[in-house]
């Protein structure tokens, strides 16, 4: 019923079934499978049995997950997500959007809206304002952007960042704020001290809002928002301001001040001088980094994660071979959903304790924990390499020698780490 490779997310209370959204897909699924898909998850429920998910017939897979004993998610997946995506990475990719998604939900309306249902009709309504965000977690728009599986925050690395982490500081301040961040082409360039104290899901989240407003063309917004695991219950107000086309301001503050006070007195002060820093990081663009890192010219692309700092910079180099950008960032997630569902850990485990027993049973079968793994296809040639401060994915030409993989991906780490300190 789906149209294959595209994903389903159904939202239903928990206790009676009744239906409050669906997104994604072409053609919605019939009520009467939306009703089944409930039914048998409740069925299992009254036997002792907690259904998390399945395979269907054609190699496609269901996912539910309930939240708060008071909302439940069903994420649908037919055959063809990805390609060659097995059916365990099927699953926690999965599991990471139903976590993303209740998050999601959080951070627009509250924990309270979500757990105290009054009126149905009411909430239906107040999740519409959850869709743009919902919709980009499902069909990950933004090539390049890979938080919402890593839970790392997506990062961009300027050849000049002093400056703008004096600017980011200084602005924070100024908005009786200890949280601010500056984002340029969707990915973190700076952050006060604060801001990186917040939880990962919550840093990918705010960020993946950001987008979604920029994207709406205004140079400026005063937006409530709750934080999922810091402040589930209370608000707080994320001012945004567009500095640039592409180079957004952000701030988490309390009542004051005021976002015309804000917009009117603190912009020209602290980012009017920093213009053309800003156009400099601006250049550095979806490459995320400066100039002065150099990377092999076989290299198609890569994901480097500091697993201390919890942030992320990936990239795809431009090469005459004849693999499509859009392919590559696909491998690319595919390659790290594979070697974290088989060899290294996530970083942030995942609540679904199903998903971590598995891969702790695959483990099992090993005397050490992997540090290192490849994977040979028609396309690309992909190697993993884990320190206790990185993670480190790459995609090279298939006509790179296999033995020289290993080689390739430890030059690579050491030469953006010496050059970025990252």
């Amino acid at each position: 019923m789906l149209q294959e490779g595209s994903t389903q997310l159904l939202c239903l209370t928990a206790g009676s079934g009744v239906p409050l959204f669906v997104r994604g897909g072409s053609r919605q699924l019939p009520f009467s499978v939306i009703g089944s898909l409930n039914g048998v998850h409740m069925f299992g429920g009254g036997q002792g049995a907690l259904l998390s998910s399945c395979e269907t017939e054609d190699g496609g897979r269901v996912v539910w997950r309930v939240f708060q004993d008071s909302v439940m998610l069903i994420a649908v997946c037919c055959r063809g997500h990805g390609g060659s995506c097995s059916s365990r990475m099927m699953q926690m990719r999965l599991q990471r959007l139903l976590e993303n998604v209740w998050s999601c939900m959080v951070l627009v309306l509250g924990q309270d809206e979500l757990l105290n249902v009054r009126n149905v009709e009411r909430l239906k309504k107040e999740l519409r304002s959850c869709f743009g965000l919902i919709d980009q977690l499902i069909e990950e728009r933004q090539e390049g952007i890979m938080g919402n599986l890593t839970h790392c925050a997506d990062s961009l690395l300027p050849s000049n960042p002093s400056p703008l982490q004096e600017a980011v500081d200084g602005f924070a301040e100024a908005a009786d704020s200890e949280f601010g961040c500056l984002i340029v082409h969707g990915r973190i360039v700076t952050a006060t001290e604060k801001w990186w104290r917040l939880a990962p899901a919550e840093i990918v989240l705010l960020s993946a809002l950001v987008r979604s407003l920029s994207a709406s063309g205004s140079t400026s917004c005063d937006y409530p928002v709750f934080l999922p695991q810091g402040s589930p219950t209370v608000a707080h107000r994320l001012l945004r301001f567009q500095l640039l086309p592409r180079a957004d301001m952000c701030v988490l503050c309390g009542p004051t001040p005021p976002l015309h006070r804000a917009e009117a007195e603190l912009l020209s002060r602290f980012w009017l001088p920093l213009v053309d820093t800003l156009r400099d990081c601006l250049d550095v663009g979806e490459r995320c980094f400066p100039g002065s890192v150099p990377l092999r010219p076989d290299v198609l692309a890569l994901l480097l994660i500091n697993r201390e700092t919890r942030r992320s910079v990936s990239c795809v180099q431009s090469s005459s071979y004849a693999l499509p950008k859009a392919r590559r960032w696909e491998l690319l997630k595919l390659f790290y959903i594979f070697t974290v569902s088989h060899y290294f850990p996530q970083e942030e485990g995942s609540e679904e304790s199903d998903q971590k027993d598995g891969a702790a049973d695959f483990l099992l079968g090993f005397s050490h924990q992997p540090q290192q793994c490849y994977l040979v296809t028609d396309e690309c040639k992909s190697y993993g390499l884990q320190t206790p401060q990185h993670q480190l994915y790459l995609l090279v030409l298939p006509s790179v020698p296999t033995y020289a993989l290993r080689t390739i991906a430890t030059q690579t780490l050491s030469e953006i780490h010496a050059a970025t300190k990252f």
